[in-house]
């Protein structure tokens, strides 16, 4: 299976699972506020911030998608790595809030961490091959011996 392969099912499974995340943060978001890790979560007039993080995840989920679908390789190994700050983000935000050890450092964590390795995997997917030494003209000087051989 080659580089290229790999990245791309990897990167696909995030734009479907940021979409996913996104959707529910959107449509059902009192259901699914409990499970990113925050010890409480706001409802009431508040409860429109939950919305806010929906977009932002669906929005996410769109830039990594085009950049795939458009073929934009070297791009979207940068994007993966700028977005891997948001897991990053929410991860020290549940554990700033005293949320949950085991979502930080079981989902949003290793969801950073897998975001750094599939961008620096596309980077290296992208990165031009060193090109080989110019072959010698004939302009070099030929030694008078050589010449006579």
């Amino acid at each position: 299976m080659s580089l290229k392969t790999v990245n791309t099912a990897l990167t696909t499974a995030f734009v479907l699972f940021i979409f996913w995340f996104g959707t529910d943060f959107v449509v059902t978001p009192e259901t699914v506020a409990p499970t990113f890790g925050l010890p409480s979560w706001p409802s009431g007039a508040g409860g429109g911030f939950l919305i806010v993080k929906g977009i932002r995840d669906i929005g996410g989920g769109l830039v990594l998608g085009v950049l795939l679908l458009t073929g934009q390789r070297r791009a979207l190994g940068w994007a993966l790595l700028a977005e891997a700050f948001i897991p990053f983000g929410d991860m020290t935000n549940v554990l700033a809030h005293d949320g949950s050890s085991a979502a930080a450092f079981g989902v949003h964590g290793p969801t950073a961490v897998l975001m750094l390795i599939t961008g620096l995997l596309t980077l290296r997917e992208t990165r031009k091959a060193p090109s080989a030494p110019a072959p010698a003209t004939g302009s070099a000087e030929v030694s008078p011996e050589a010449a006579s051989s």
